[in-house]
Parts: C-alpha cells; structure tokens; sequence
C-alpha cells in the first residue's frame, strides 16, 4: 500500500461515482489518458478489474464495492489531515455537475443557471437528467450531485434545502368556446382534460385532492412530460393543470390562458436535494448556494 498513489485512489472513487472514466477524469481536471493510466495501475496494484464496462456504464466489482468504504475512509482522513477540503474557485474552476430535474425545471430554471454560470464560472458544465424512481440511488452513489423539484420519498441520509412554493393553475386555449376567464367546478368537470404523469411534479398532490374531493375528471390524453401540453392545450378544447411557474412561461409560448382552479389545490414546496456523502464537497456546497441565491423564494 505504500506504493498507492493518491491520485489513483481519487480516479477510483470518481470513477466508482460516476461509472465513467471520461466524467472522473473531467471532474479531477485530469486528461482521459492519465484516468486510465491510474485506473490500469489500481487494477495491477489490487489484482483484480475493480469495474467492468456494461450497458449502464463502468460497474464495479464484488472486490470494488469491497474496498470501497475504505477508499472513502482514506480520502477523508487524508482530507481532515491536511486541515480540511480544497476550495472550490468558480471563476477557474473545469467541473461537470449532473443535476437531476423535472422537464418544468429544464425549462423555467435551467436558462437562468447557465446564464449565471456564464458570466461567474465559465469553466463548469451542467448535465441534466430526469427524475426517476433511480434517483435516490444516483444521488447517493455520487452520478448525480443535486436534484431539484418535489421528491417526499428521500428521506433518510439526504439533506434538502426548499427553494420556493409552487401552486397549481388550470390551462386553457385562449379562445376556448366555452370558458372564459372563469373556470367552474361544473365546467371543470364536463370539459375534456389531458394529464401529465411527471416524476417530481407533485401531480400526485392533484389527484389525491380530485378523488378526495370526488369530483370527475374526464382525462382523454395522458402525457409523459410537459414539454408538449401548451401546444396541445393551444390548439385543442382540453384543459390542463400545471405548476403556476411553468402556466407563466407556457402563456408567453403558445394562446393560452391561465385560470384559478374551481377547487383548492395545496402548495408544494420545490427543493433541492443530496446526499450526506458530499455534503462537506466544496464544489456541491458552491452549487447549492448558488441555485439558493438564484431561485431561493422564487426569484
């Protein structure tokens, strides 16, 4: 062991994270080739693969998963011998951080974060993906630094910080026949509706009050994203309910309408969240506060 590199350790930890070679050498400002190098060093060191290539990305072994936790028992100790985690300076700084986001976020959020990053850390990139039931997962294995949007289901072992409230709005063509600037519950529950099912929306808090309420909603498409509804809603006689923040982009796209829900939907809050394990990461604490002085309240 006293001939392991640190270096080493740390591509194996990214790489462990990430199941990328590319993204570990990309997030530890190492070329692809230096990445490999110290991943073909590891694997003569230990004696075994440590992560073979499949479909999902680079998997790790039985004996990877193995020594993992003492890999991260070094880092860290490493880490607090030293006086604590490196700085992490935006304006110099070549970092990728992956977000983990609801379509409504890549539209209404993600414009004002790379507008930010542009002109305060040109050097960091941003990968999004969709939230899913893998999320939790992702977030704790380290592919994934942050999640934004409306996640009950972490709990334990990951911190959350809310961002801002959001309400519900109904959406209508702007020249619909039969409503007008009022919805009815009676209206509301003759016209022809669309859905949208989205991971992290809170359309689960809609449904939940629709049937406790017991009120009838006549759902003729079931959408899998939000990215299509304004135009669907612009150009049909289907109603819609959206999150407030994205009915406001929406309305500026497309002929459509906002309208107050002929019922009382709760708020939810929008928050961010992550794992414990990077919590003291001074690139992962730059970029919550960064989207908290972005979005904090709504702003």
């Amino acid at each position: 062991m006293a001939q392991l590199d640190l270096e080493w350790l740390l591509v194996f930890d990214e790489v462990y994270k990430t199941a990328n070679v590319s993204s570990a050498a990309e997030r530890l400002g190492l070329s692809q080739s230096a990445a490999s190098t110290a991943l073909a060093r590891l694997r003569t060191h230990f004696g075994d693969k440590l992560f073979v290539r499949t479909s999902r990305g680079m998997e790790p072994t039985p004996y990877a998963r193995q020594i993992q936790p003492l890999v991260l028992d070094i880092l860290d100790r490493l880490n607090r011998a030293k006086g604590g985690r490196a700085s992490f300076e935006p304006a110099s700084a070549a970092r990728s951080f992956r977000i983990c986001m609801t379509d409504i976020s890549e539209v209404v959020l993600l414009p004002g974060l790379l507008d930010h990053l542009r002109r305060t850390a040109p050097g960091v990139r941003i990968e999004t993906e969709i939230i899913s039931t893998e999320s939790g997962r992702r977030l704790e294995d380290g592919a994934v630094d942050l999640a934004v949007g409306f996640m009950p289901q972490l709990d334990a072992g990951f911190y959350q910080q809310t961002l801002f409230m959001q309400n519900f709005v109904c959406l209508a063509a702007r020249n619909h026949p039969r409503i007008g600037e009022r919805l009815t519950r009676k209206r509301f529950e003759t016209e022809a509706h669309a859905v949208v099912a989205s991971s992290g929306t809170g359309h689960a808090i809609v449904d939940k009050t629709i049937a406790r309420l017991g009120l009838r909603r006549n759902v003729v498409a079931s959408l899998s994203s939000f990215l299509s509804v304004a135009r669907i809603v612009a150009h049909t006689e289907l109603i819609v309910i959206v999150p407030g923040i994205l009915g406001k982009v929406l309305a500026t796209q497309e002929p459509v309408k906002l309208l107050e829900p002929p019922f009382e939907l709760p708020a939810y809050a929008v928050k961010q969240h992550w794992h414990e394990r990077f919590h003291a990461d001074a690139g992962n604490a730059w970029l919550r506060r960064t989207l908290a002085e972005l979005f904090g309240g709504g702003g």
